[in-house]
């Protein structure tokens, strides 16, 4: 049987394990293969990512390069353009993008992409493993046919699962070792094939009994974020309204032991799930005549939130009698969460380019972010591109307002408020004895 002997090179670790895109996702999971003692091998379509694996850096802030250089260095991690390679992996795990077009609709060329570059390749003794977040049905509908088109057979040739990617960014207490890892396969064998690779890395792996559940899975993950993030937005919303502490509100209801769980506001969703991933689900809801209100509820309102922020610096310079045209806006962080240097769908684009278009002069101060690019959808307010600014005493004396909207922990907040006059807070930084220190007024999400 082919997943008996796909599990035995599994077993003794003479498997190849190919990994299609190396980001976030993907060169974390082919340095744990490598670090267990797997030939590892990269595939990307970025040549300069190509040349940094291969010359033991990392670019990926959850992966040390001494990592990446120790498996390189020991033959065990390798990265190249070229997809030919493919014919020696026994395992391939597709780990690409799976991005929202402008009508918010799934775009699922980056994995189209990927599976015709295995299909070109495809041999017998294969494992196939799709990792990319995407609409229930992807794995078998439109992965199985473009393999089984080469002639090859589900479970006499080749094997196919999904196990969704979870991995949150910049955070040291969960990685690739210490997340439970979801399987599902096309078919049984292909599940406990794939569930036998995870297992070499990973500490606990949960098989269920389809890929379309796996996919699904990922899906009510971050829908859940997503729907629960708009609830503590809008009430965010309504207690600004009512003149009421947000934040001490969600810490006197966090006291009850049961049937509560915290949600945060902020200003705005960002990254490369929470604000796609319930497209894919909605999408797929919408292909079978349902509607899936809480989701479009949820996005409503997660979506105004950069609307709410640039109220809050219009509310806090008018109470200072100055006007938005004009004033000088200091930005502080960027990327769309503490700690990290990723920008994707970060609400910082949104909030600057409104502001821009209030008429404010915007910089901002990321240590992460030396670069600051908005694409078309954020150019309203002029568009061009922004560098990180020094974070000295004369920069932020000589602002109209602060507004912290990625709360780094490198950033000295207690010297932000004995400097600055007008400080907007979209993320709790200045909760407690900061707070009441303060000599600038703060306003608060």
């Amino acid at each position: 049987m082919i997943k008996n002997e796909i599990i035995n090179l599994i077993k003794d670790q003479s498997a190849c394990v190919g990994v299609i895109g190396l980001g976030y996702v993907g060169l974390p999971l082919a340095t744990e293969f490598a670090g267990k003692g797997f030939k590892a091998i990269g595939f990307e379509v970025n040549e300069n990512k190509v040349e940094q694996i291969n010359a033991g850096r990392s670019y990926i802030g959850d992966v040390s390069t001494q990592q990446v250089k120790e498996a390189v260095d020991a033959g065990r991690l390798r990265a190249t353009i070229n997809f030919d390679h493919l014919k020696e992996c026994d395992a391939i795990i597709i780990c690409v993008p799976t991005p929202l077009r402008k009508t918010k609709e799934p775009d699922v060329s980056f994995i189209l992409a990927a599976a015709e570059e295995t299909k070109q390749r495809l041999r017998r003794g294969q494992l196939v493993i799709l990792e990319s977040t995407t609409y229930p049905g992807t794995t078998d509908e439109v992965l199985l046919p473009m393999l089984e088109a080469t002639g090859l057979k589900l479970d006499e040739d080749f094997l196919l699962a999904f196990s969704p990617e979870r991995v949150d960014p910049g955070n040291p207490e969960f990685q690739t070792h210490n997340i439970p890892k979801v399987v599902g396969g096309v078919t049984d064998d292909s599940t406990e094939a794939a569930a036998c690779l995870y297992s070499q890395i990973v500490n606990e792996v949960h098989s269920v009994s389809s890929a379309r559940v796996a996919e699904t899975a990922k899906l009510l993950e971050n829908t859940f974020r997503a729907v629960n993030i708009g609830m503590a937005n809008e009430m965010a919303r309504l207690c600004y309204a009512l003149n009421i502490d947000t934040w001490e509100v969600i810490r006197a209801a966090a006291t009850k032991p049961f049937g509560f769980m915290p949600f945060y506001p902020g200003p705005g969703i960002g990254g490369h799930c929470i604000p796609l991933d319930p497209h894919y689900l909605s999408w797929k809801a919408r292909q079978h005549g349902f509607d899936s209100r809480f989701i479009s509820l949820a996005e409503e309102v997660n979506s105004h939130m950069p609307d709410h922020v640039v109220r809050l610096v219009s509310d806090g310079l008018n109470d200072d009698r100055k006007a938005m045209n004009g004033a000088r806006v200091l930005v502080l962080g960027v990327a769309y969460k503490r700690d990290i240097d990723d920008v994707r769908e970060s609400p910082a684009l949104s909030i600057i380019d409104r502001l821009r278009t209030k008429g404010c002069e915007v910089s901002y101060h990321d240590p992460f972010v030396r670069q600051l690019t908005f694409d078309d959808a954020h150019k309203e307010g002029g568009g061009g591109p922004l560098s990180s600014v020094e974070l000295n005493d004369e920069e932020i004396r000589s602002t109209d307002c602060v507004l912290i909207v990625t709360n780094h922990s490198q950033i000295d907040y207690r010297r932000i408020i004995e400097l600055a006059p007008l400080v907007v807070d979209t993320r709790n930084a200045l909760d407690g004895d900061l707070r009441r220190a303060s000599s600038a007024r703060i306003i608060r999400l």
